[in-house]
């Protein structure tokens, strides 16, 4: 960092410096904060009178080193970068070098006095230097990770102030004016705020937004992505790039389960499309979907059947518990009309669903109607039947009997109230 290879001029006993040697302390802060950028001298606190005091040693205590840690926090807290800290201590360790009272003398003891101790005082200054300025970087990141926690609870509880929510979103690239919706992901292994894998999504999120800009954080071990109303197949791209990089590499035989909510404007709009993805999880959990992203529009007619659970666990109780008394239990049924409804009523369809033959899928239908007392061919029997079946998979019955019971009683509880 010599003043040579810069193509700084180093002072000499014609210039300035040397022709006012009260001032030399000043005139050399000043030139190195040029060299440094313009960097504020101050910076430089008592380094050039420690540089110019007499004798061998340059008086180093724990004293000393706090005020140099301190002015490596202060040049941090004021945004100047490291190397432009250290640009300035060592040019004006250069530049005060010749001015130095020992080596103006003509005494070589005193010179090479003077060079130990500008050398052992640039090393323990740069040291205590970046130890400060590593503490002060430190407590911005921990503060700036604690504004953007406290924003993104705001954000997603929906009970913040709106206004101060739009002011503060723009910190994070995000135009809550406009209309959002969060995609939320859960997997075995709780998502950390400090993972790698955080980083890894990001990355492959961004490169299909292109101008648009998406927040990503965690949120009770989920990872949540707040993304802005995009075209459908900006969207599709922005999906498709999220699940493969939760379920590349290591993470290929990890179960990955990705909802979306809707987009909804405002910032209660963040909130609603959050709670929406968060009930579609859960549903699509219970439902044993295997759609690489559920979306929560999909999902409505679950929500309306759910409103009223009481009636729900009613209809399911009256129309399928019958189906138990089958060789086997209700399941191999259930999964029969549910196959049976999602192929639009086909039975070779169904069948070639299920693996069977037609003949069994058939013999399975006219079991149901036995004992159900409905027959398919009629369209009020069929709707019921259709809505049992729904309602059956959103509470998970058969296989959760003890939930269903729960939500019985839950519902007609909050019902009596």
């Amino acid at each position: 960092m010599g003043g040579q290879r810069r193509g700084r001029k180093s002072p000499t006993s014609e210039s300035p410096l040397a022709q006012s040697p009260q001032d030399w302390a000043l005139a050399v802060a000043r030139a190195a904060a040029a060299d440094a950028g313009g960097v504020d001298p101050e910076l430089l606190g008592d380094f050039l009178d420690r540089l110019a005091a007499p004798g061998r040693e340059h008086r180093w205590d724990r004293h000393t080193n706090a005020i140099f840690v301190a002015l490596g926090a202060r040049a941090a807290e004021q945004g100047v970068v490291l190397r432009a800290l250290v640009d300035l201590y060592l040019s004006a360790a250069w530049r005060a070098w010749p001015l130095l009272p020992a080596v103006a003398s003509a005494d070589a003891t005193a010179v090479r006095a003077a060079g130990h101790r500008v050398l052992r005082a640039c090393d323990d200054v740069v040291a205590a230097l970046a130890e400060g300025y590593a503490a002060a970087r430190r407590a911005v990141v921990r503060r700036e990770e604690a504004l953007r926690r406290e924003f993104v609870d705001d954000l997603l509880a929906g009970t913040a102030d709106p206004a101060s929510l739009l002011v503060r979103a723009q910190s994070y690239g995000l135009q809550l004016a406009g209309e959002h919706a969060v995609l939320l992901a859960r997997t075995v292994v709780a998502f950390q705020e400090a993972s790698p894998l955080l980083t890894e999504v990001a990355a492959a999120v961004t490169a299909p937004l292109g101008a648009f800009e998406a927040l990503i954080t965690t949120r009770d071990g989920e990872l949540v992505i707040v993304l802005p109303a995009l075209p459908a197949p900006t969207l599709d791209a922005t999906l498709a790039a999220a699940r493969r990089a939760l379920t590349s590499g290591d993470r290929r035989e990890e179960k990955v389960w990705l909802a979306l909510g809707r987009s909804h404007p405002g910032p209660s709009g963040v909130a609603r499309s959050f709670a929406e993805a968060r009930d579609a999880l859960a549903l699509a959990e219970r439902l044993q979907l295997s759609e690489p992203v559920v979306k929560a529009e999909d999902l409505l007619v679950y929500q309306v059947l759910l409103r009223d659970r009481a009636a729900l666990c009613d209809l399911i109780d009256t129309v399928l518990t019958p189906l138990r008394q089958a060789r086997g239990g209700a399941e191999p049924l259930l999964e029969t009309l549910e196959a049976y409804f999602d192929t639009g009523g086909n039975t070779t369809r169904t069948a070639r669903l299920l693996h069977l033959s037609v003949r069994a899928v058939t013999y399975r239908l006219d079991r149901i109607a036995a004992l159900t007392g409905l027959r398919l061919g009629n369209p009020s029997h069929r709707y019921t039947l259709h809505t049992a079946v729904l309602g059956a998979r959103a509470l998970g019955w058969p296989r959760d009997n003890e939930f269903l019971a729960e939500s019985r009683q839950g519902s007609r509880a909050n019902y009596r109230r």
